[in-house]
């Protein structure tokens, strides 16, 4: 009995000295909570704004209001400065989870494909059975599918098939996650179109590397890869332009039956000519852009 009584006052004892050295803390140092939420303010202290004035008294409420104006503005980092001071001062709530997801388009939005894929797989990870998960995945294939696309390709377009096929390949299998996992999701349909463009490219990219193989004089690199293309991507606007380079290819290896049976099989099925031209869709600037071998 003695010694829990005396376990309990030196309990008592120092509980007592750890509030003594908190209330000396704050006696020395005082309480920053206002000036780091003034501090915080000025981060996107908008000078023609008063509104952004009292943004210290803000409730959850008005931080989503004033996020929400920012991003209707097209002003992308002070809505993902707002959207961040949100999460911090609020953490928990009925809509914590949509804060996530406007931030994850907000970064999007402010070319910063990094930052939006992390804040969307967290949202995946921490909201597994959200109404609105589809729509993460959807926008992890959109910046995916956005990358890499810089000012030159914006006004002066360049084929896409002709860049690296990593972040089309990751779009691609994100957009079929997304289907696979969420068929009847609203963001489905446009998901399986942009699935349709990305396998056309991915496919068109391995016919340039075959292409590729054909200038070096590398003909068994280069019937393979033809090869590939027409097992592996089949009903793509890239069948075509690979049998040509079969035929070729097996044409200088001295194969001339198997050239002869992509010749037949090219005439069978292509007898007017590729059904897509390969450039249908360039513009002027993409024309200019190959004539003057830019890309070559």
């Amino acid at each position: 009995m003695r010694f829990l009584l005396v376990k309990f006052l030196l309990i008592l004892i120092t509980a007592l000295l750890l509030q003594g050295c908190e209330g000396l803390r704050y006696l020395v140092q005082g309480d920053d909570t206002e000036t780091s939420s003034k501090d915080e303010c000025d981060e996107w202290k908008d000078a023609e704004d008063d509104s952004d004035k009292d943004c210290v008294d803000w409730d959850a409420a008005k931080f989503r209001t004033n996020a929400k104006k920012a991003m209707d503005n097209g002003n992308w980092e002070k809505s993902i400065k707002i959207y961040e001071a949100l999460e911090a001062r609020f953490p928990f709530g009925p809509e914590s989870a949509q804060t996530q997801l406007d931030i994850a388009y907000a970064y999007y939005k402010n070319s910063d494909p990094e930052s939006a894929l992390a804040a969307a797989d967290r949202f995946i990870k921490m909201n597994p059975r959200s109404l609105n998960v589809d729509y993460a995945y959807y926008l992890k294939g959109l910046v995916n599918y956005n990358r890499d696309i810089g000012f030159v390709q914006r006004f002066i377009p360049s084929d896409a098939s002709q860049r690296d096929p990593g972040n089309a390949r990751n779009a691609y299998d994100i957009f079929a996650e997304l289907v696979r996992k969420f068929p009847d999701s609203k963001y489905a349909p446009d998901s399986r179109k942009r699935m349709i463009a990305l396998k056309n490219n991915l496919a068109m990219h391995e016919v340039h590397v075959a292409r590729y193989y054909m200038k070096r004089k590398a003909y068994v690199a280069a019937a393979n890869r033809a090869s590939y293309v027409v097992e592996k991507y089949q009903r793509t606007t890239a069948i075509p332009y690979a049998l040509q380079i079969m035929q070729e290819a097996y044409t200088k290896l001295d194969m001339p039956e198997l050239a002869q049976n992509a010749e037949s099989l090219y005439k069978l099925n292509f007898p007017n000519g590729p059904p897509v031209p390969e450039y249908e869709n360039a513009t002027v600037s993409h024309k200019v852009w190959d004539f003057i071998g830019l890309e070559k």
